[in-house]
């Protein structure tokens, strides 16, 4: 480490990371005084980043709110959860590890992804229950939200986007995305100047795969299209704003009922 991560957020990353941290909680209205909130780390630069933002904002907000600190071992390999360790301390970050058996319930699953994303999810949603924590907090950002528009488009033929508050199907928990408007680039920045090494995927079943994957590129396919026109990714964003559901051809109610513009 080569920085107080909080006095960096305070100085150098106080506009691109602690003023649109802040924008997006008041915009999405994610937080409230009394709240007590579950922060998922996963040891990536985004997670890592969120557990530094909502340190920073327990001493400098407008709102009163406790948080705990959590980090669910999926399986990993005790080198992995070295690393873990490794960046907390670094950071000043004191979390609780907790085991789940996720990696071996997904192992022979045709598509394993998706199957690991709703077990890590209800683990989640779970352990914040246990904890009393009435909201769970996650490191996506405003390129995650961009690609999952773009994404449900060209793979799943639907339109829709990932959403910056978010209540639980089956748990009394909401998830919130207190990253929602910071850009990645100024979290691969604050990660380099703060000398860090997070972890990437540290699943083994993507770690042999040699084909791109859709999210990778999709991501590609964006920052080539915004070397043409800068303004590509906010308006692939506004357009999960601007809907005129007039103007569809059919779309979903509340009770998901489609219903017909024709």
């Amino acid at each position: 480490m080569t920085s107080d991560p909080l006095s960096l957020l305070r100085t150098s990353y106080a506009h691109s990371i602690m003023y649109k941290v802040k924008q997006g909680i008041d915009e999405y209205h994610m937080l409230c005084d009394g709240d007590r909130i579950a922060v998922c780390i996963s040891g990536g630069k985004d997670s890592l980043l969120l557990a530094c933002v909502m340190r920073e904002l327990t001493l400098h907000s407008k709102y009163r709110f406790e948080v705990r600190y959590i980090v669910m071992d999926p399986g990993y390999s005790e080198s992995t959860l070295d690393d873990v360790h490794r960046c907390l301390d670094g950071l000043g970050i004191d979390a609780e590890i907790f085991a789940t058996d996720i990696f071996s319930a997904v192992s022979g699953e045709q598509n394993p992804c998706a199957l690991c994303a709703k077990l890590r999810r209800g683990a989640l949603y779970a352990k914040a229950e246990e904890l009393g924590c009435s909201k769970i907090a996650l490191g996506h950002h405003f390129d995650d939200a961009i690609e999952t528009t773009l994404m449900g488009m060209i793979y799943g033929g639907q339109m829709q986007t990932m959403l910056p508050r978010l209540h639980a199907a089956h748990f009394d928990v909401e998830l919130i995305r207190p990253m929602y408007l910071v850009r990645e680039r100024d979290i691969i920045a604050w990660r380099d100047d703060m000398g860090i090494c997070p972890i990437n995927c540290a699943c083994s079943f993507t770690a042999d795969r040699s084909s791109e994957s859709k999210r990778a590129y999709t991501k590609r396919l964006i920052a080539e299209l915004a070397r043409e026109d800068p303004q590509i990714e906010m308006n692939i964003y506004r357009s999960a704003c601007n809907v005129d559901v007039k103007r569809l051809i059919s779309y979903k109610d509340r009770a998901g009922k489609i219903i017909k513009n024709y």
